[in-house]
């Protein structure tokens, strides 16, 4: 998306395995355990938008959403049609063509067929873009064209993503097809069986300041030039899934905190806390720290956590062994079910992910309560980075925090070492696959 005027780890392994279990099928008949988002007779599943910030969807009243729902799809009509082999086809202009649903992480087939010098793309989440053109147009080369498509356009220049790693399109008039896999922020590209992207954030075009968005609809993008498209299969993605997609197997140097069967190895207050089916678990009631018996400085930390309704804990970084994580050690990263009715008055600095009372994570990027979540910490000098679900939802350096939640002091900030553990507040807040990294 040039222009609006018209209009981490071991993910590549399981990328492979998927590319030979699930092969795409034609005719656009979906495979075992896709579904078909186009069914080669009609526009199903599908409306014209004339593209712009989804946020700004939100803000408009009832009457205005509907009437340009009304003119973006008279518009699309005047574009898009089927034609008699079961190819979507688009003249090159008019409203891009959107899913009625919005998606996650999901796994996701589309195959593609363009004109010379055509120009267009595929949007995930509503955001700009995975890009497609004519790689053999001169007038482009300046733009990237003769690299080739699939590369995450409108990533920031020099960022990871941005031009694919090989040029994979085939002759134009032939059939492309793509695999996608995009899991929180990380997209994963295979352009006619060639990796092209390998695990990189789509960064947010509309505000490069926020995470991507957790949901959004696919786009399919009018650019100039004849489209054609078929065989666009989905599946979203499970939690389950994702979460091992994301961690994948712990590089070198990460070491287990936890055996699932016993705290071993933990200090603090072990008598409040409990191993449940292989996952360490604050007894409801109860509370206080339970940490490690080692300290850390500089570290990277891998943990999966599950929510009961209303559930509150948090993780304790460089706690000293006593006092209140939150004030006492460097800082207590929030581990809260943020959207419950109960915390509808949070102070940002409170929500999930949030250096406690210092710094406010990014919201809506927890999954549904009683589903394990998927988090990894990096804690570097003053600085903190937490990445939620594949999302980057706080990325701080807390020796810049000025200002704290009711002017609470939080003296033990400038840690520069101490134990890492739970700062649990009667809730049965669960954890399990504890992995630590020393850096």
């Amino acid at each position: 998306m040039r222009s609006l005027s018209i209009g981490c780890l071991a993910l590549g392994l399981l990328t492979l395995a998927w590319v030979g279990d699930v092969p795409a099928q034609e005719n656009n008949t979906a495979p075992k355990g896709f579904m078909a988002l186009f069914n080669g007779k009609d526009l199903s599943n599908w409306h014209g938008e004339e593209t712009m910030d989804p946020r700004k969807f939100k803000q408009m009243s009832e009457a205005d959403l509907q009437a340009k729902r009304k003119a973006d799809q008279e518009n699309a009509l005047k574009h898009w049609r089927v034609d008699a082999n079961g190819d979507l086809v688009n003249d090159g202009e008019g409203a891009y063509l959107t899913t009625d649903k919005e998606f996650g992480d999901i796994e996701f087939y589309i195959d593609w067929k363009m004109v010379p010098k055509g120009d267009s793309g595929i949007y995930l989440r509503a955001t700009p873009q995975i890009q497609i053109w004519d790689y053999t147009d001169p007038q482009k080369f300046n733009l990237g064209a003769n690299k080739g498509s699939g590369g995450l356009w409108n990533n920031t220049a020099g960022n990871p993503g941005k031009d694919p790693l090989v040029l994979a399109d085939k002759k134009l008039g032939e059939w492309n097809r793509f695999h996608i896999i995009q899991v929180g922020d990380k997209t994963t590209i295979r352009l006619n069986d060639k990796l092209i992207v390998d695990k990189a954030p789509l960064e947010n075009y509309w505000d490069r300041k926020l995470p991507l968005f957790p949901r959004g609809s696919i786009q399919l993008q009018t650019h100039g030039g004849e489209m054609r498209w078929k065989n666009i299969f989905i599946r979203e993605i499970p939690a389950e899934e994702a979460n091992q997609l994301l961690r994948g197997k712990d590089p070198e140097g990460f070491v287990s905190l936890f055996n699932g069967k016993d705290l071993t190895g933990w200090a603090g207050a072990v008598d409040n806390y409990q191993v449940e089916a292989g996952a360490i678990m604050c007894k409801p009631g109860k509370g206080g720290a339970l940490h490690t018996k080692d300290e850390y400085q500089d570290f990277i930390v891998r943990v999966e956590f599950q929510l009961p309704p209303a559930g509150n804990n948090g993780l304790a970084i460089r706690y000293p062994g006593q006092g209140d994580p939150a004030y006492a050690g460097m800082c207590e990263l929030q581990v809260l079910d943020t959207e419950h009715p109960n915390y509808k008055s949070l102070d940002p600095r409170q929500a999930h992910g949030s250096a406690y009372g210092m710094a406010a994570a990014h919201r809506g990027y927890l999954r549904p309560v009683g589903e394990w979540n998927y988090e990894q910490v990096t804690v570097k000098g003053s600085t903190i980075k937490v990445e939620l679900n594949g999302v980057t939802i706080l990325d701080t350096d807390l020796s810049k925090i000025t200002e704290y939640m009711a002017n609470s002091p939080h003296p033990g900030k400038d840690l520069k070492s101490g134990f890492f553990g739970f700062a649990g507040h009667g809730d049965p807040v669960k954890f399990r696959n504890i992995s630590l990294k020393k850096l």
